[in-house]
């Protein structure tokens, strides 16, 4: 019989993880305590790896219809260039950043998620959990406040930054909370220098000023508001925040319409364990940081699709493997770990107040971008092509480049766990490859694929990434390597 889980939230994250266990075949529910979907555009870009990883669904596809493309990013001080980012070079079959609304991508994965019977359940809360060796006893309750309790396999938090799973689980949210007032909005404008294409980072000594197009005449633009002070900070109206574009910008910008706007400070926290025995977390329950980047929602994305595959093959009996799950953790924590500091030595950049540090910043930063290495290094950080996991538990031994590393998609052939069963890619060719697809057919995809390297057998992870590889006469150390967290075939037939 299949295990149960329960998604506990029903954002980007949330919808990503439940989308990718029920195409599996793992039954899933998915609550959220707000009253219905949310119209608030929120995060707006969506990275090259975010879109690979979502085309497995055909969800990529949706968004592409309606997001605009982004292929570079400019970073100017004053009437100065200091540097433009290039991402139309990136190694991905999306060589773009993707600005849309979060509703959109909310909606994206919604319509996916009902072609596979589930849709969220909002108004439900989750109020407090209990877990035991079975399962995890969940109490849940309805706005009008009656509440019942539930028994699942497992649960995913991925509830937010305030998570009650996290809270209950007493897990530790580590970090800190930097100093400065922002302030966010979309709004209509006339004026912007740059085309819809690319995006814009101002530093100005008063503070940062960001700009990114989600269509010709609709703008995300971030600003800082100055050190925070014990009352909440409040966003700006349109005419205080075209002020700030007078004094900050390029000149010539007319903000004509309000959309949304906000204010916030930025947390920098990680959680101590994205995983407490049958419950895990993922998204802003895992870790906050700054959103300098564009990072954050991309990166619980990938938590989800992370954490779903291996989820998925236990839960269908296929592994019984405690490293599996065990990965999750091991695997993403350092990269939550990685975009918090990333992220956060980029705002701090942006903010210094010294104006011989931010002449510093400023000649350094041109000189570094105007190196092809750096460009292509820097470039692939923040498309996140360039996220590996080198140290994780499930990496065998590698007779290519380094086992954990992202296998570049190419065609509709790369698509790698794109059907209705968690299943490894193998590339290669000859007797061993055809001995390994019949010794695990409940593992390995039934068609093999053509060498990525000749005379190599690779292994890749039905999320792309390589988990091993060997010379084609030595297949038997990929058998080993499946044999280690795999069930028998027999017990993977009864759940097939």
């Amino acid at each position: 019989m299949t295990d149960r889980v329960l998604v506990a939230g029903a954002g980007p994250v949330g919808l990503t993880m439940a989308l990718e266990l029920a195409r599996y075949g793992v039954p899933v529910r998915v609550i959220d305590k707000i009253a219905g979907p949310s119209d608030t555009s929120r995060a707006v870009a969506i990275w090259p790896r975010t879109l690979e990883l979502l085309d497995r669904s055909g969800v990529t596809a949706d968004l592409l219809a309606v997001g605009n493309r982004v292929i570079a990013a400019n970073i100017l001080s004053g009437e100065h260039r200091v540097g433009r980012i290039r991402l139309d070079e990136t190694p991905s079959p999306f060589p773009f950043a993707l600005m849309t609304p979060q509703y959109e991508t909310e909606g994206a994965l919604r319509r996916h998620l009902k072609s596979h019977g589930v849709e969220p359940e909002f108004a439900t809360e989750l109020a407090d959990i209990q877990q035991n060796a079975d399962g995890v006893i969940a109490t849940l309750r309805a706005t009008d406040g009656t509440a019942r309790t539930e028994r699942f396999n497992w649960l995913v938090a991925c509830d937010g930054s305030h998570s009650v799973a996290r809270h209950r689980l007493g897990l530790a949210f580590e970090g800190d909370t930097l100093g400065l007032d922002w302030t966010q909005g979309d709004f209509y404008l006339t004026g912007f220098p740059f085309p819809a294409s690319e995006l814009a980072i101002f530093w100005h000594p008063e503070g940062a000023l960001m700009f990114f197009p989600m269509a010709p005449d609709r703008y995300r633009i971030i600003t800082s508001l100055g050190p925070s002070t014990d009352a909440e900070p409040i966003p700006l109206d349109l005419d205080a925040f075209q002020g700030v574009l007078d004094r900050r910008g390029p000149g010539g910008v007319t903000l004509t319409r309000t959309v949304w706007t906000s204010a916030f400070r930025i947390n920098e926290r990680e959680v101590n364990a994205y995983r407490s025995g049958r419950i895990f977390l993922a998204g802003d329950a895992a870790h906050v940081h700054s959103p300098a980047g564009g990072q954050g929602m991309n990166t619980g994305i990938q938590d989800a699709v992370n954490l779903a595959w291996k989820l998925a093959l236990v839960c269908r009996g296929f592994s019984a493997a405690p490293m599996l799950l065990d990965s999750y953790d091991a695997e993403r924590r350092p990269v939550g770990a990685e975009v918090i500091h990333a992220s956060g030595r980029l705002t701090r950049a942006a903010t210094v107040e010294s104006h011989v540090l931010q002449a510093l910043r400023n000649f350094i930063a041109h000189a570094v971008l105007r190196l092809p290495p750096a460009q292509h290094a820097i470039a692939g950080i923040i498309t996140e092509v360039a996220i590996g996991y080198p140290h994780s538990p499930l990496n065998g031994p590698s007779a290519e480049a380094g086992a954990g590393e992202r296998v570049e998609p190419v065609g509709e052939e790369g698509l790698y766990g794109a059907g209705v069963t968690p299943r490894f890619a193998l590339h290669g060719d000859g007797d061993g490859a055809a001995s390994l697809a019949s010794e695990f057919p409940n593992l390995l995809e039934p068609q093999l694929r053509p060498a990525r390297v000749a005379g190599i057998l690779s292994l890749v992870r039905p999320d792309g990434y390589l988990a091993m590889s060997a010379p084609e006469e030595s297949w038997r150390e990929i058998a080993s390597y499946l044999a280690r967290f795999v069930a028998p075939i027999g017990a993977d037939a009864a759940h097939a």
